[in-house]
């Protein structure tokens, strides 16, 4: 499960007002929800993409901070999706991916890599350094 922050001075729920209709209209029908970290993630069993096979996705909420978007997308082998020609399927799920995830942070795919570039950064601390 990875999760992505918003743009500074953003706040997910002014940008998403309803995560379940959203959800829907991206992945497909929700069919269940799944504890993450407190909080209730939206899962979609039979994603609209044949290329997804299962996809966990919704809101984490942190007292004090900034809720952030929970994702977590199950693909289907790329052997198997190109034998059952599904190929321009494949291209569609990055499409989709990246606008929903862009529609919730406001944040293009290079600016969530440059972010996570910077979380990873930070946790690398030298052991001679206190």
């Amino acid at each position: 499960m990875r999760e992505y922050k918003m743009r500074r001075g953003e706040y997910l729920d002014d940008r998403i007002e309803d995560m379940e209709a959203t959800v829907e209209d991206y992945f497909g029908l929700i069919s269940g929800t799944e504890k993450y970290k407190g909080s209730e993630l939206y899962v979609v069993e039979e994603p609209s993409n044949a290329v997804f096979k299962r996809v966990t996705v919704g809101t984490v909420e942190y007292s004090g901070k900034k809720n952030k978007v929970a994702l977590d997308i199950e693909e289907r082998p790329a052997e198997e999706v190109i034998a059952s020609g599904d190929v321009e399927a494949a291209e569609e799920a990055v499409s989709l991916k990246n606008d929903f995830l862009e529609e919730a942070t406001g944040r293009d795919a290079k600016a969530r890599r440059d972010s996570m570039k910077r979380d990873v950064e930070d946790d690398e601390v030298p052991d001679d350094v206190s």
